[in-house]
């Protein structure tokens, strides 16, 4: 058995990027760990809050309901404040996870790493995907924890964004503009691994984030096969590595 760390920057963010891999870790055998940097702060307050309930806890909740259904031993919070979209006023605010000092965040999450005796490490690539900046700092913080740990394999978590948009166009959605110069390209993509044997835990690992998730959005109202085609199978980067189909456990 090893142990699979997946390192995230906000409640939710788990299940859309790696939830395939952490529940395919989990019935293959291994430990899954998941360290989320925010508790969400930021994120859309739902009308359906308790009288005195903060977001913050309705997202933690939700976290632990879809790790349950992922297959996750420990659940970890780094205790930061989500920054909001780039941008965002939030994003300077004392104690945002954009703010952090790397190397002092890395530490706590090489601790973990070291505890764990993780054999894999997932992050983001250096864009965030979208160019979140609790996204790309998940990025700068996982690179330099497993630095630090040792941690022998680390994979950067990245949505193929053509399928993506493919999937926004078949299900009538306004496509969103290009991510831009500084996005990375597909190209780089060298791991790609089949979870499709997995999309009804993931999808309901979704809806265990109903907050932020409802049944009207995207990503729930897809028809099966378009949810196949692009969830179906989870692509990461392993530098130095690749073309792989499965993490190194």
């Amino acid at each position: 058995m090893a142990t699979l760390v997946t390192f995230h920057a906000h409640p939710d963010d788990e299940c859309i990027v790696t939830g395939g891999v952490m529940r395919k870790a989990f019935e293959e055998g291994h430990r899954v760990v998941l360290v989320v940097a925010t508790r969400g702060e930021a994120g859309e307050v739902p009308d359906f809050l308790e009288p005195g309930e903060e977001l913050w806890q309705r997202r933690v909740d939700e976290t632990y309901a879809a790790a349950d259904l992922l297959g996750v031993a420990r659940v970890e919070f780094l205790g930061y404040l989500d920054s909001g979209m780039m941008g965002d006023e939030r994003n300077d605010r004392p104690g945002s996870f954009w703010t952090a000092d790397v190397e002092e965040a890395a530490r706590k999450l090489a601790a973990i790493l070291e505890e764990e005796d993780a054999k894999a490490l997932t992050i983001y690539d250096s864009f965030g995907g979208y160019g979140h900046p609790d996204h790309i700092q998940v990025h700068r913080v996982g690179q330099r924890a497993a630095e630090i740990a040792g941690t022998p394999a680390v994979y950067q978590a990245m949505v193929k964004e053509s399928e993506f948009r493919e999937a926004m166009r078949r299900a009538g959605e306004a496509e969103p503009p290009p991510l831009g110069e500084d996005a990375v390209p597909e190209s780089e993509l060298n791991v790609g691994v089949d979870v499709s044997k997995y999309l009804d835990v993931k999808r309901a690992a979704m809806r265990a984030h109903a907050s932020q998730i409802p049944e009207q959005s995207f990503f729930l109202a897809l028809d099966d096969e378009t949810f196949a085609h692009v969830f179906g199978t989870e692509w990461f980067i392993r530098e130095g590595h690749g073309p792989e189909t499965a993490l190194d456990l």
